[in-house]
């Protein structure tokens, strides 16, 4: 089956699922969220780039679901009676993909307000079920859409700010595409905008807007991934749970504190998901038994998260974290923004990072060959290719097993002797028997070359002292793990390594010492600050475990505030 069938496929029987037609039933509990209106032909309702906009019910009448690309309008959908229309946006509050107007002489919509569509979300199951599903879906089927533009990213095939950008929106699930600006296509727009190669790369928002050598910062605002925690007029924000981090762990406590109540804030600094959120399959995660790709498991948390109306922003990188007295004790500063936001609960679960391979000419390569994820945005470059991947965990067995499918050989480089020791055992035999993948014993990557992107690698042997070299497309670094606690003030105390301590290790620490309590077990030498995941000392370094500390680490803020006492 070839990949048109194979789409043409999904769409076929995922229709149903992404346009549903809502019954008397459901109508009728929507229409206490909402106000009628009546739309004229052509009269816009949504305009692409909208952030917080309702969701629209025909009541009667037809509308027109369009987007523009260069000035040519291109009709997505013609939704009639009892349709419904919205998307992921709606839940997670990044901006409408599309714009939505009239078309018959005269429609009748019900407009529910986001806000109100969330709350109906979580609280009506009748509705929120085949809502979200259909949501969901939506997103799924446009993300494979090769014809919806979404945001455009036009950028030279060397540029490395480019991939940077695709990248941020590949990970945060954003609908976009990154074009070749050498290619028909690229040319054309760059001549329709007088856009010449020092100009680039540009972002090209869902109106038209074009945005030149943007930040990361840039992006996240058009997309509408960066929320404003408050006002200027309001410098500070209060909420019950502070969340630094949207790892496997982060994630489950924001699902868990928000489902029960409390005021939820997660801050992320890059894009949900952790390391977790760059695994090309997690195959033993409770539930899954044919496994599921890191992105599509931390995507579907952070939507249920938003359905019980956790805030996210990103990307938000926490400054320093300080305290002062009172019921919001603890005092987070943010990278570029000026609000305060201040919490009676913390809890960090800021993970781990790869450790950087040392070796000559690396810096020259990230984004360009050499990468810390492997998912289908990475493959692309590694077709038919010779890859490395570095290390020998999980993360690196499931990025070699993926990449075996794409590339021409997978070469997997290992300091040590033995694979098993580090690797669950089932995919230790899966790699082992994979026959276009060559595993090096005690060798390491010292030396990388090529011109604007990765050719070739030098490999030490550690034993022999032989030296190979390998031309190959890319490199993926899964080696180690650094903790991402180095902003922490010293008040939070870290084992040698720099992960944070929690329960009995620091039931010594200064704030204990007179305390009429001894710390929970994820809290920190700080009462009421707790950490989970990645991030804490003596974790178990796998998925499902920080699934289990955020939703156990949850139960500690209830007994700390005293929800249910």
């Amino acid at each position: 089956m070839t990949a048109e069938e194979k789409d043409e496929l999904f769409y076929r029987d995922t229709e149903s699922i992404a346009f549903p037609k809502l019954d008397d039933h459901q109508l009728a509990q929507l229409e206490s969220l909402g106000a009628r209106q009546t739309i004229r032909a052509g009269e816009i309702i949504v305009k692409a780039g909208q952030r917080e906009f309702p969701m629209v019910l025909v009541i009667s009448g037809e509308l027109e679901v369009y987007e523009d690309r260069d000035g040519v309008e291109q009709i997505l959908a013609n939704p009639g009676p009892r349709d419904f229309l919205g998307e992921v946006s709606m839940l997670t509050g990044t901006s409408s993909l599309a714009s939505y107007r009239g078309k018959a002489e005269m429609s009748e919509v019900l407009l529910v307000p986001a806000a109100k569509l969330r709350w109906a979300l979580a609280e009506l199951p009748g509705v929120g079920e085949p809502l979200v599903q259909a949501f969901m879906m939506r997103r799924e089927r446009l993300l494979r859409d090769k014809e919806f533009a979404g945001l455009r990213i036009l950028a030279s095939p060397r540029c490395s700010a480019g991939h940077r950008i695709d990248d941020f929106l590949d990970k945060n699930h954003v609908v976009h595409r990154l074009i070749d600006a050498t290619t028909a296509e690229g040319l054309a727009i760059c001549e329709l905008h007088e856009l010449t190669p020092a100009g680039l790369p540009v972002l090209i928002a869902s109106d038209g807007t074009i945005t030149p050598d943007p930040t990361i910062l840039d992006v996240a605002r058009i997309a509408g991934l960066l929320r404003p925690l408050s006002t200027e007029q309001d410098p500070e924000l209060l909420c019950d749970l502070a969340i630094v981090g949207a790892g496997p762990a982060g994630l489950a406590a924001a699902v868990n504190g928000a489902s029960e109540g409390l005021e939820t804030v997660v801050l992320e600094s890059f894009a949900p998901g952790g390391q977790a959120g760059s695994s090309s399959l997690i195959e033993n995660f409770f539930s899954y038994p044919t496994g599921i790709s890191g992105g599509a498991l931390t995507s579907r948390a952070q939507l249920q998260a938003h359905r019980f109306g956790a805030k996210f922003s990103t990307p938000s990188r926490a400054l320093t974290l300080s305290f002062a007295e009172g019921e919001y004790g603890a005092e987070l500063r943010i990278e570029g923004s000026m609000t305060v936001l201040r919490s009676k609960c913390v809890i960090l679960s800021t993970g781990a990072q790869y450790n950087l391979i040392d070796a000559e000419g690396r810096e020259k390569f990230e984004s360009m060959g050499v990468y810390y994820a492997a998912t289908k945005m990475e493959a692309k470059f590694c077709k038919d290719n010779t890859i490395i991947v570095v290390g020998a965990g999980n993360s690196a067995g499931q990025a070699a097993m993926f990449m075996s499918e794409v590339a021409e050989k997978v070469i997997m480089v290992i300091r040590g002797g033995d694979l098993t020791k580090s690797m669950s055992s089932y995919l230790s035999n899966r790699v082992t028997a994979q026959s276009n993948i060559e595993i090096l014993y005690h060798t390491q990557v010292q030396k990388m070359m090529g011109d604007d992107r990765l050719k070739s690698v030098e490999i030490l042997n550690s034993k022999t002292g032989e030296v190979r070299t390998v031309e190959t497309a890319a490199v993926f670094s899964m080696i180690g793990a650094r903790p991402c606690t180095e902003w922490l003030p010293p008040e939070i105390l870290r084992d040698e390594k720099g992960f944070i301590k929690t329960g009995h290790a620091v039931a010594d620490a200064p704030a204990w010492r007179n305390a009429d309590r001894v710390p929970y077990p994820f809290e920190t030498s700080r009462p009421g600050v707790f950490a989970a995941g990645d991030v804490r000392s003596g974790s178990v370094k796998r998925c499902s475990a920080a699934v289990g500390e955020g939703s156990m680490a949850i139960e500690n803020v209830h007994q700390v505030l005293g929800t249910y006492s």
